[in-house]
């Protein structure tokens, strides 16, 4: 399997799917490829909804591609490459309709990001959370303002500092990452399905006015992801960094 995004309307909502054998982690054809889904469902009049998942059952997404970090030759290449997790955070926050996630399994590194970035999370009580970046010698930098938004500063610290230790899903649903955990996927599938159909029978105007109030104060992103994709990127061809990259 190819990695792939793309996209279906059933009804009145619009279902985005990624996927990727390597854990489902990301690329940045595969983020750029969730930007234009989003924006594109976004436009559609009607689609009332969108609902995000990844394809499969185990992980949801394994973050960041190593894969193709390890093809990343200068400071301009990875720059590019953490701006796709820039983007689609942004991207996300400036839409007009509630994204709800579907989560089935362990989410890695930049994948928290996206998770925190979307309006309501069901989650399997096997997604557990790791903010791996700083054991391979980065940091969560471009995606600490959505997760600090969803969950507090305090937690982030915790999640960030403790980057080799997983949390569990009932860790994530305490602090607000996770709004529902179920036991089975059958169930998961469910709730989401459920939850689409239900924000579908609600107002558009009203819930995009609602959503505007959610994102308030968050003009600034634009500036600060960029800012900090940058840090990310030197970071990247530290010694350090370099060293870990090349065991995988």
């Amino acid at each position: 399997m190819e990695p792939f995004v793309k996209h279906h309307i059933e009804g009145n909502c619009g279902i985005i799917e990624f996927g990727n054998l390597s854990g489902n982690s990301l690329t940045s054809n595969m983020l750029n490829g969730l930007c234009q889904n989003l924006t594109s469902l976004d436009s559609k009049k009607q689609v009332k909804v969108i609902l995000l998942k990844s394809a499969g059952l185990k992980a949801f997404s394994g973050g960041a591609s190593f894969t193709e970090l390890k093809t990343l030759k200068s400071f301009s290449e990875a720059r590019e490459f953490f701006m796709g997790f820039a983007n689609l955070i942004n991207a996300i926050r400036i839409l007009k309709k509630f994204v709800i996630i579907q989560i089935q399994g362990k989410v890695v590194g930049g994948g928290i990001g996206i998770v925190a970035a979307c309006d309501y999370t069901i989650a399997h009580e096997t997604a557990e959370i790791k903010l791996s970046e700083l054991s391979i010698g980065l940091g969560p930098f471009v995606i600490e303002p959505a997760i600090t938004r969803k969950i507090g500063s305090a937690a982030f610290a915790q999640l960030s500092l403790e980057a080799e230790n997983w949390k569990t899903a009932k860790w994530a649903r305490k602090k607000g990452l996770y709004n529902s955990v179920v036991s089975s996927h059958e169930e998961l599938e469910k709730s989401a399905r459920e939850l689409a159909k239900k924000f579908g029978n609600y107002s558009s105007d009203a819930m995009e006015k609602l959503r505007k109030l959610h994102w308030k104060n968050t003009e600034d992103w634009k500036d600060i992801l960029k800012s900090n994709a940058e840090i990310t990127a030197k970071l990247l061809f530290t010694n350090t960094a370099q060293t870990i990259l090349e065991k995988f």
